[in-house]
């Protein structure tokens, strides 16, 4: 039995049902029956554009972002889908702090209900850093199926790894 790294924190009956479908060949098929919309954000200017609005109408006294974009590496040098950051520069003797997030770049062909559920969780790291329960209870503020989103995101993952014989986003870049 293989282990199924992206659901290892889900109760076995779910591992077991999604093991079923993987074996099956129909796991991705599910998955993107479920959510079969697309989504037009092709380049790191729509990116920023669209993380800009959810931003705007969801947690509007947050500090302002300085870039937003689709990176290619992130999934094999971070081990994540998506990433935070606050730089601290020195200008002038004042420090000041530029936040970014960078969208796994897997993100650009996922359903639209997936890169929403990734942008959402970045966006909850500018009010709250730890996955604690304040976290989680502004990403359902943010997003309401945010729970269902992100077992699915999973799915969706292992079904892409198993189809293309490698991890999800990893692009073989060393």
């Amino acid at each position: 039995m293989q282990p199924l790294k992206y659901l290892s924190g889900y109760p076995e009956h779910l591992q077991q049902r999604a093991r079923e479908l993987l074996d099956a060949g129909r796991l991705g098929a599910t998955v993107r029956g479920r959510h079969p919309q697309a989504h037009a954000v092709r380049n790191d200017r729509q990116l920023h554009d669209y993380v800009q609005e959810l931003k705007a109408r969801h947690l509007r006294q947050s500090p302002p972002l300085g870039k937003v974009l689709y990176d290619g590496r992130l999934q094999v040098l971070k081990h994540a889908l998506g990433l935070h950051t606050a730089i601290s520069r020195n200008h002038g003797g004042k420090l000041k702090a530029s936040r970014e997030i960078r969208i796994a770049s897997v993100f650009r062909d996922t359903p639209a209900p997936f890169l929403r559920m990734i942008v959402v969780h970045e966006l909850a790291h500018l009010k709250e850093a730890e996955h604690n329960k304040a976290f989680y209870q502004l990403c359902l503020h943010m997003e309401p199926d945010y729970h269902q989103l992100e077992f699915d995101l999973r799915l969706y993952l292992t079904a892409l790894e198993h189809e293309a014989g490698r991890p999800a986003g990893d692009t073989g870049i060393p």
